[in-house]
């Protein structure tokens, strides 16, 4: 994965809908943001929020020329486009609520595109500089208790250290973001 591209995936989803926004214009839906918002069940602060969110990241911008002045439409950037295909696919793992709430959550998806080997504890919080701690633990925890995160005892090494590895729907994620980002790495290079 291009780390300039992690940079974005991890920006992106500290707003809870940015990923459902992205999947949602990538698969066909109108960039009205009236059209946006009934297709998810998102509040319309938290929707506006993350829509923002989004235009300020340079992966949505205003579409020129199309719709009412007072209600705007938007269309991907090429950042934009390159993401939105990525939140496509992590939204087509599963269709259980539950599922798509854990998604919402802000370190998930970075915690699980890291996680595909496994990976130390450290060696997590050195690839996310921004995550606190807290924020690390709880959401390995969360990752843990829902299985799509395993953790293991390096009994190995002295003292003895854990290792985390993604698993089950978390492992889909994490290999699903990692190919794709590395297909879209290759087209580019060519």
């Amino acid at each position: 994965m291009d780390i300039k591209d992690f940079h974005i995936l991890v920006k992106a989803v500290t707003r809870a809908w940015s990923l459902d926004i992205l999947a949602l214009m990538h698969n066909g839906v109108e960039g009205r943001q009236s059209s946006l918002l009934s297709k998810t069940t998102a509040g319309r602060t938290a929707f506006k929020q993350s829509l923002d969110h989004l235009i300020d990241l340079k992966l949505l911008e205003k579409n020129l020329g199309h719709g009412h002045p007072l209600r705007a439409e938007f269309k991907l950037t090429s950042k934009g486009v390159i993401l939105a295909e990525t939140a496509s696919i992590i939204q087509q793992i599963s269709a259980d609520p539950i599922d798509k709430t854990l998604i919402r959550r802000t370190w998930m998806i970075p915690i699980l595109a890291i996680s595909q080997k496994p990976i130390y504890y450290n060696q997590l919080k050195s690839e996310l500089p921004p995550i606190t701690d807290r924020a690390l633990s709880q959401s390995l925890k969360v990752l843990q208790m829902h299985q799509w995160i395993e953790r293991h005892i390096d009994a190995m090494s002295y003292p003895p250290r854990t290792l985390y590895q993604s698993i089950n729907n978390g492992a889909m994620i994490a290999s699903k973001i990692n190919l794709n980002i590395a297909r879209i790495n290759i087209s580019h290079q060519l």
